[in-house]
């Protein structure tokens, strides 16, 4: 996982900065994966507090990596590593995105993903690079204590889709993942 600051140029009349350049991510990630990525999919979600999305991945052979970021509000955003004999397995990283931060987290494959949104509303965007498979969706549950997740609202406050409530517990999930997963 990768945590990406751009450069920022502000002034009396606001910002400016690239949310995205293929020719700066290849420069910085490349050299770190060994090859470049090629996003094909943008996604969009608006939501309010307390709102929960994930944990979410997309099964082999339609695997994605995804570049995040959060353009208004706030989100605690989270990865969790779920490739089998990882030595990092169950284990998470945990990022708080925001309009003013502007900072991007890359989430590789082999990795389940999801956020909560801690302001009134937040706006999130994600480049993919696989497309949206519906037969290839997979989660674990984002209310998995055994995680360790401190997700920065009261679970009482929680807003889960009917979906999201039905995905299994790390103990009781049969990951399609194994350390020899390509992560990129």
């Amino acid at each position: 996982m990768l945590i990406l600051q751009p450069k920022v140029f502000g002034d009396n009349r606001g910002y400016f900065f690239e949310s995205f350049s293929q020719r700066e991510f290849d420069e910085k990630v490349a050299p770190i994966l060994g090859h470049t990525i090629n996003f094909v999919q943008d996604n969009e979600s608006m939501s309010s507090y307390g709102v929960m999305r994930g944990l979410h991945f997309q099964r082999p052979p339609f695997t994605q990596s995804k570049l995040v970021r959060c353009v208004k509000g706030a989100v605690l955003d989270v990865a969790v590593d779920i490739r089998k004999g990882s030595p990092t397995f169950g284990q998470h990283v945990a990022v708080e995105l925001t309009e003013e931060n502007h900072t991007q987290f890359f989430v590789p494959r082999g990795f389940a993903h999801g956020f909560a949104v801690l302001t009134e509303t937040a706006v999130f965007q994600y480049k993919c690079d696989e497309f949206y498979h519906p037969e290839a969706d997979g989660g674990i549950s984002i209310l998995d204590t055994s995680l360790g997740i401190d997700w920065k609202i009261p679970t009482d406050k929680a807003l889960l889709s009917e979906k999201d409530t039905k995905h299994a517990l790390l103990k009781d999930f049969d990951t399609p993942f194994d350390i020899n997963v390509s992560l990129y």
